[in-house]
């Protein structure tokens, strides 16, 4: 890698920038619509909030990468934003793996969330450490990731959005 982004990459951050803000406003109004239903569960709370910090590290790293600087200095915020989304998904399932039980849920559902919320996050945090390291491969981990964002926050705005008022 040069230390710059390579010019074929700039076009999938413009549009994943704007995407991923759209699809967290739309997941904001989801939440306002429903926010007194989705109060009422103790797992959703944090839900909403990891469905949103994902959608977020998207629109930041994507801007980050946008920026002329050093893949290193990149590869570090990258890490950094990647580990504070994934905090917040791990405590968005533990919430949920919790209320399991008391929502009747089955135990493969609360690990898939567990796996959904891993796969969402996890590509920034490789992808970050592969561009700190010079490897073009951080580029398509990240990417890899704001795809993965993108199903699943599509499927969390169904949750606050529809399924929550059955």
């Amino acid at each position: 890698m040069t230390g710059h982004l390579p010019h074929e990459w700039a076009d999938f951050y413009i549009a994943a920038a704007g995407a991923a803000a759209a699809l967290a406003g739309l997941v904001i109004v989801a939440i306002s619509v429903n926010i007194n239903r989705i109060l009422e569960y103790s797992h959703l709370p944090s839900r909403a909030g990891a469905a949103i910090s994902s959608l977020i590290l998207i629109l930041v790293c994507s801007m980050a990468t946008l920026i002329p600087q050093s893949f290193a200095v990149l590869g570090a915020e990258i890490v950094v934003l990647g580990v504070c989304a994934w905090a917040l998904q791990v405590g968005s399932a533990r919430k949920g793996v919790a209320a399991r039980v008391q929502l009747g849920r089955r135990r493969s559902e609360s690990v898939l969330d567990v796996v959904l919320g891993e796969i969402q996050t996890v590509p920034f945090v490789v992808g970050g450490v592969l561009l700190m390291l010079k490897h073009d491969s951080g580029l398509y981990w990240m990417a890899g990731g704001v795809i993965a964002i993108f199903i699943f926050s599509v499927l969390n705005a169904w949750v606050l959005l529809v399924e929550i008022l059955r």
